[in-house]
């Protein structure tokens, strides 16, 4: 195992020199506007194109956020793609009639699918309020909170408290079963979580902070079994744990590896619970809000991923587990352990304990060893357990930089603090 500077050294290495170069000679659509994003095992394009508002969004998102990382002669050409994405984002997917941010444009930017997920609208308020924070464009903070007013306005479940998650165009929900109206998920809450502690540190208001918090203290009472330090994946509206299903307009339903998996009431991912864990604590540390039942929940959330999802032969997180029992999928996907990477860093910032150190170690070295194809300068899909690649595409209509070079970023700074 290397020391932190070494670490640091290489994290920053690939960031600087391979992934950030990856997507600035390929990502920006010239002709259209917005991002491209599907890229095969050799950097080329393949597929249709469709443009979806949480890539865009993250795309925008990475381009702004890791200027600081980049080489100094690629810093001026980030400014540049961050600032397109974000116009892109303002005039093309901005809903005029209906306000809020559209699900799925064509690479043309015509509209595919004009519903209004939150997951979506998440990403953009994310994205937007990031941008903002790099370039002080007030027009991305005004359609940031744009955004955060009509979640507030359509999409607060007032009785039950939370987000309905899954509605169309108009703002009313959508179907029941594959399409969810019905249900509500850790997901898309934890991910607001992220968007809000964006937009708070933007724009200060109190409403935003007030927000964050309201949705951090649904996720710990109604989301997580905070005793044993896991998260459940999907509930009725009234927060039922119910079976996880592959919901349309979802990652998990449109992935390649689409398999189906026989799933009882309390399954968990790895990856969302690592990744909750150093998200809560950023959160927490923009409110300057932070109890000990806070720090407890954070580490139980890392140890639960350790005792049940971290792979002790290979290295790396399996993608889904049930409860307190053994995996169910031992496959390995990029952003589970591009997620798990910072969390379990984070947690030796938090915690002191070498184990922590140890886990970013050894699922650091499985990702540089299999999932990064260091000619390209990008990560790989998904492996197998023992590293095999299963899909090797580096980018596709979900995947961009934003799991990948937010890893190696909050990474490389936490680094700095190690001794």
């Amino acid at each position: 195992m290397k020391n932190a500077g070494e670490y640091k050294k290489e994290l920053s290495g690939i960031l600087r020199d391979k992934l950030i170069p990856f997507w600035l000679e390929r990502a920006v659509d010239s002709q259209f506007g917005g991002y491209l994003t599907s890229f095969d095992e050799n950097g080329e394009l393949f597929g249709e194109l469709e443009k979806n508002i949480v890539t865009q969004s993250r795309m925008v998102w990475g381009f702004s956020n890791l200027i600081p990382f980049a080489r100094e002669q690629d810093k001026a050409t980030m400014k540049e793609a961050a600032a397109q994405g974000a116009r892109f984002l303002t005039e093309r997917f901005w809903d005029p009639e209906f306000g809020g941010f559209y699900w799925l444009l064509n690479r043309d930017a015509s509209v595919r699918d004009p519903a209004k997920l939150t997951y979506g609208q998440s990403f953009a308020i994310y994205a937007l309020s990031e941008y903002y924070l790099m370039s002080k464009d007030v027009k991305a903070l005004e359609y940031a909170c744009r955004g955060f007013d009509c979640l507030q306005k359509y999409a607060t479940d007032t009785l039950r408290g939370g987000y309905y998650e899954n509605i169309e165009r108009n703002w009313k929900l959508s179907p029941a079963g594959d399409f969810a109206g019905d249900r509500k998920s850790l997901d898309i809450h934890m991910h607001l979580l992220e968007a809000y502690t964006t937009l708070y540190l933007a724009s200060g208001e109190s409403i935003h902070a007030r927000k964050l918090r309201e949705v951090y203290d649904l996720i710990v009472r109604r989301m997580v079994n905070a005793e044993k330090g896991y998260g459940y994946n999907q509930f009725d509206l009234d927060f039922n744990k119910l079976p996880a299903i592959n919901i349309k307009r979802t990652w998990n339903a449109e992935r390649e590896a689409g398999e189906k998996i026989d799933a009882p009431t309390d399954t968990t991912s790895y990856g969302h619970n690592t990744e909750l864990s150093w998200l809560a604590d950023l959160a927490l540390t923009v409110l300057n809000e932070r109890t000990l039942c806070d720090n407890v929940l954070l580490q139980r959330l890392l140890d639960h991923a350790l005792t049940y999802g971290y792979d002790y032969e290979f290295g790396g997180v399996y993608r889904d587990g049930v409860a307190d029992r053994k995996a169910l999928v031992y496959d390995k996907e990029w952003w589970q352990n591009f997620e798990s990477m910072t969390g379990f860093l984070n947690g030796y910032i938090l915690f002191g304990d070498e184990k922590y150190f140890k886990a970013f170690a050894g699922t650091w070295d499985f990702i540089h060893a299999y999932f990064m194809n260091h000619k390209l300068g990008e990560s790989r899909q998904l492996l197998s357990r023992s590293g095999v690649p299963l899909i090797s595409n580096l980018g596709n209509p979900w995947k961009g930089m934003y799991h990948t070079g937010r890893a190696l970023a909050e990474c490389i700074k936490r680094l700095d603090r190690c001794k």
